[in-house]
């Protein structure tokens, strides 16, 4: 994570101004951890927030990424923000224009760094990716043991065997409808249960 910026950025954004007393109140409630403080100014400057991340960065999940990021630094470092040196709209949008840069910073030397090792012909793995892979297998397997047996069967003859609802329905001896059943409602369960431990399908 990147430090914060200084408010020097801030105050060659906007001259210095005399700070607003919600402002003022709102840092003080941050500071004593209000959560409720934190949700106000959330409510206000979120869509600010994202917007300017979005363009910089062009790309909707990460914008929302780094929006979340700006809002967790406030709460962690609520002392960073000084009233008397900017308003908070401008600190906050100097913290996520500076998130949003190193952002696509970061992606364009990861990318720089998967051409060059694809031009030797040699693509590292990428760790994070690995990880968040297997645990998602893992978590699917799980699911996939508590479904119905008819149902069980059918994915894992499609999704782990690599055949076709036609070649399902033969392999089980059954009619197409009745496989393609069996997979959508196998599916939607699995679906269900990673949801509910806060995964993706």
């Amino acid at each position: 994570m990147t430090n914060d910026p200084p408010m020097q950025d801030a105050v060659a954004v906007e001259p210095r101004t005399v700070p607003s007393e919600w402002e003022c109140t709102a840092r003080e409630r941050l500071v004593a951890r209000d959560g409720d403080a934190l949700g106000e100014i959330y409510d206000q400057y979120a869509s600010f927030v994202y917007g300017l991340a979005l363009r910089v960065i062009g790309d909707r999940r990460a914008a929302e990424d780094v929006s979340q990021d700006v809002f967790t630094a406030l709460w962690e470092r609520p002392a960073a923000f000084d009233p008397a040196r900017g308003s908070l709209r401008t600190w906050l949008g100097t913290l996520a224009h500076r998130r949003s840069v190193d952002y696509v910073r970061r992606e364009e030397a990861r990318r720089r760094r998967a051409e060059r090792a694809a031009s030797r012909g040699d693509v590292p793995p990428d760790v994070e990716e690995m990880a968040t892979a297997l645990v998602t297998a893992e978590r699917v397997r799980a699911a996939l043991d508590l479904l119905p047996p008819d149902q069980q069967r059918a994915i894992q003859l499609a999704y782990f065997a690599g055949k076709t609802y036609r070649q399902v329905a033969d392999v089980l001896g059954i009619p197409e409808g009745t496989a393609k059943s069996r997979l959508r409602l196998g599916l939607r369960r699995i679906a269900d249960a990673l949801e509910a431990q806060g995964a993706e399908w």
